[in-house]
């Protein structure tokens, strides 16, 4: 059976922020796995150790893993789209294709991750003292790649039926467990990088075995059993078409990233620290934003499936406001206190001034990515992905890496390369912008689900 649908009925804006809650505290504690890591290893055993769990290894990490969490948002996608149009059977052959392509995807990846990290890690030149404990921490970390990628998955088909709140109820639990594994782990066994590393798969295992279980006594039509596990390849081919673009377009970024993470690195080792602590409370906006795009491609899917398109187009314009609040405030916090939060991570004083020089050039330009997540994600939610790939592609990408390239030998130093984020980021808004308005990727992808003509007609307004 189909339950009654609330993302589809009612006030938006509400729904939006009862979705929209648990998708950022559970967001929130998914990056307390690596934070926490950062914070023990940095504290207890040194500034070599901060470096290893982040910086490259975090690089690499993020080029795999978010590849295939790109792909998976093409499931994410289908899935919200037959819910919402309340086709049972069609949702539960999405349903088990998608749990046999995170148990594919881990282990082609835990396979491709430990063959070609020592490799990557050298090529992007990590320094030699930080070399040692990141290929240890890398290769426990990707020996663990299943339960990761199963835990996206599950997460993903909850929260395209809109259930978004036991995906967060199973993260606080574990969060908690890779803590205390960490704590034990690190100070009273000694066990250095390859302890947070342990603890991290340990507690991804438990989280994805708990997502599973709910699937597995589900009494809606999104019920996993594990004989019907298989690869529908009509579903699957549809997963790709929408779910490709944006791995491709993460791994893109994380190219991007790789290309910059490797300037990062002639720097020395305490800029390596810094950068890796900055990701860390950078990624508290990652996450925000992260979770204003799932809630509304989640919004934007099932309404789609619906056919409701003016509530699409609503959830844009209320998502888009609440985006940008968030994006001031935490700029104005961040800017100013900032300093009390880069001492979780490290005493060092040089660390948290080359910290504090990336943080203030930075964060006052966190306005400028809001319009990149939430029309990206609609976009998606409608399965529109190649588009918005390419305008990410070219707009943030390949104009960063230009950048680096060209402008950065010019200006050398730290400020040089982090400058190219805000750039990069307004540019994109502009394009988004321009393509969101002009309509027709809305029109286009009503004409394509082979909706009636009068539909179109009355809908089809970008």
């Amino acid at each position: 059976m189909v339950r009654e649908n609330k993302i589809t009925e009612g006030v938006i804006w509400k729904h939006l922020l009862a979705f929209f809650f648990p998708i950022l505290l559970g967001t929130f504690f998914q990056q307390l796995y690596n934070t926490v890591d950062a914070i023990i290893v940095g504290n207890f055993v040194g500034t070599q150790a901060l470096a290893a769990v982040g910086g490259a290894t975090g690089t690499i990490i993020n080029l795999l893993v978010g590849f295939f969490v790109g792909l998976s948002a093409g499931a994410t996608v289908i899935i919200s789209q037959y819910y919402g149009a309340r086709r049972a059977r069609e949702t539960s052959q999405a349903v088990h294709t998608s749990v046999a392509m995170g148990i594919a995807g881990g282990l082609l990846f835990m396979v491709l991750g430990m063959l070609i990290s020592p490799w990557a890690l050298r090529a992007m030149g990590t320094p030699e003292d930080v070399m040692e404990p990141a290929v240890t921490y890398i290769e426990i970390y990707f020996g663990g790649m299943v339960f990761n990628l199963l835990y996206n998955m599950g997460s993903g088909i909850l929260r395209a039926v809109g259930d978004s709140k036991r995906p967060l109820y199973f993260l606080i639990l574990c969060t908690v467990l890779n803590l205390v594994l960490d704590l034990l782990f690190v100070p009273v066994f000694h066990w250095g990088v390859a302890g947070v590393a342990i603890a991290t798969i340990v507690s991804q295992a438990v989280s994805a075995i708990l997502i599973l279980v709910i699937l597995m006594f589900s009494d809606d039509v999104y019920r996993l059993h594990w004989k019907e596990v298989r690869l529908d390849f009509y579903i699957l081919r549809n997963i790709i078409q929408i779910g490709l673009p944006a791995g491709l377009q993460s791994v893109m970024y994380n190219v991007s990233n790789i290309i910059i993470q490797s300037t990062i690195n002639t720097f020395g080792t305490n800029t390596v620290a810094a950068w890796t602590a900055y990701g860390k409370i950078d990624g508290l906006f990652w996450m925000i934003m992260g979770a204003f795009g799932t809630s509304v491609t989640t919004f934007s899917g099932q309404n789609f499936g619906a056919q409701k398109y003016d509530r699409i187009r609503k959830s844009v314009r209320i998502c888009t406001v609440m985006a940008m609040g968030t994006a001031f405030l935490l700029s104005t916090v961040l800017y100013f206190w900032g300093s009390y939060v880069y001492q979780l991570f490290s005493s060092d004083s040089k660390v948290i001034e080359i910290g504090m020089e990336i943080l203030h050039t930075m964060v006052p330009f966190y306005f400028t990515y809001v319009c990149i997540e939430i029309l990206s994600g609609t976009m998606r939610g409608t399965g529109d992905s190649l588009i918005p790939m390419i305008i990410t592609g070219v707009g943030i990408c390949v104009l960063r890496v230009v950048w680096i390239f060209v402008a950065a030998p010019l200006w050398p130093g730290i400020q040089s390369v982090i400058i190219s984020y805000p750039i990069t980021w307004a540019f994109t808004s502009i394009l988004f912008i321009i393509y969101y308005l002009q309509g027709g990727w809305l029109r286009k992808r009503i004409t394509r689900m082979g909706f009636a003509p009068e539909v179109r007609q009355k809908h089809g307004k970008g």
